[in-house]
């Protein structure tokens, strides 16, 4: 049968392929390590649950506003005004189904044939095929060469009549950077010279080691926040990925035709999944530091694991739950991450992301949303299988 042209030119995801192999072959009884998890490895705190489980006790199983309840965006709003201090009103806010859900409506808000958008190298996955869906271009600026941080100097020289938007990913998927805040805030002026938008996805914002500090674009006045938007979640913050809840925060005029698009795909989140989300974000939040402490934690043992293998190069990420090594020392014996991953998974048994997608042959993704046991030993079979 005849696909279209579009959907027969969108590559699958390569981490939801890779979490599927692993799935595929646990099941036949393999004893396999996956380091390609997007997701924390914890459970839903428990109010979180419960308050999804009243709901559906209650009957709140109908449909609600297209865009989500007043009520979930109004603790959006709060949510931001405490992280951010930014005041926001619920017209600012859009609920999805998942952040990449919020981003794939932005994308085709924003964007047409002929635009251009800029995207740091590496990237997650999903930018460039959502770019291209909504008949943009995506411009990438390899930052493997700048400590994998985005310069303003690098922004401006891709900068064109055609630029519509910049993507800032930070801390990043895949390498769990943070871009500088002297270089997000030249950014930001080449945005309001140039008249970009900002796509800022913060869906890390709560993932950040070593005392570093997280900043937003938006913060610096609010001429720079007229052109920026806030892409947010409870996925990664809360273990709540299946949950599948995640909102932008910008102008009102393009979140009412987000959500004019919205109501012809999906119409609205799930309704119960938007009361547990309420009690996610006006909830206590110690449980996220607690979390984060651990990751912190599982961070510092993989760095170690990894910089004990020779061939490998890793800059020690700053954020979120992964490490993007670089594979130079093995290229000569494999030629790209893509046969290494396969060298891997065949020699032992061992998961790895390869950097392809995200825009690098030379780096892989080892995620640390895992145990400490699973990094120990699945980085120690890496290390015996290249030394075979």
């Amino acid at each position: 049968m005849k696909l279209s042209t579009l959907v027969t030119n969108i590559p699958a995801s390569p981490t939801l392929t890779i979490t599927a192999k692993v799935q595929e072959l646990k099941s036949q009884g393999q004893d396999i390590i996956g380091f390609g998890a997007g997701e924390p490895d914890f459970d839903t705190p428990d109010h979180i649950k419960e308050a999804a489980i009243e709901a559906l006790n209650k009957g709140k199983t109908k449909y609600t506003p297209v865009g989500g309840t007043v009520a979930l965006k109004e603790a959006v709003c709060e949510r931001i005004r405490t992280d951010y201090a930014l005041s926001y009103k619920p017209e600012n806010v859009i609920i999805s189904c998942g952040a990449k859900h919020s981003l794939y409506n932005l994308f085709l808000t924003l964007f047409e044939q002929g635009d251009e958008v800029i995207c740091p190298a590496p990237y997650w996955v999903s930018y460039p095929p959502m770019i291209e869906i909504a008949g943009g271009t995506p411009v990438f600026i390899d930052t493997t060469k700048t400590g994998m941080k985005l310069l303003a100097d690098q922004v401006e020289a891709a900068i064109s009549n055609k630029t519509r938007g910049i993507i800032i990913n930070s801390p990043s998927n895949p390498t769990g950077m943070l871009f500088d805040r002297q270089e997000l805030e030249a950014i930001a002026e080449l945005c309001v010279k140039h008249d970009i938008q900002i796509i800022s996805d913060d869906i890390y914002q709560k993932l950040i080691y070593d005392e570093a500090e997280f900043f937003n674009v938006a913060t610096i006045s609010p001429e720079v926040a007229e052109k920026t938007f806030i892409i947010q979640g409870v996925s990664k913050t809360y273990a709540m990925t299946g949950w599948r809840i995640g909102y932008c925060i910008g102008n009102p005029d393009v979140i009412k035709a987000m959500t004019r698009l919205q109501s012809q795909s999906t119409s609205n989140p799930t309704t119960f999944s938007q009361e547990g989300t309420i009690a996610a974000l006006m909830g206590d939040q110690s449980l996220v530091e607690e979390r984060r402490g651990i990751f912190e934690k599982r961070r510092n043992l993989i760095v170690d694991k990894i910089n004990d293998i020779p061939g490998f190069e890793l800059i020690t990420p700053q954020g979120a739950f992964y490490t993007f090594p670089s594979i130079q020392g093995h290229m000569d014996r494999f030629g790209s991450a893509s046969r290494l991953a396969e060298f891997l998974l065949e020699n032992a048994h061992v998961a790895v992301v390869p950097g392809e997608g995200f825009g690098s042959k030379t780096h892989f993704r080892l995620s640390f949303a895992m145990s400490e046991k699973a990094i120990v030993e699945g980085l120690d079979r890496i290390k015996q299988a290249l030394n075979t």
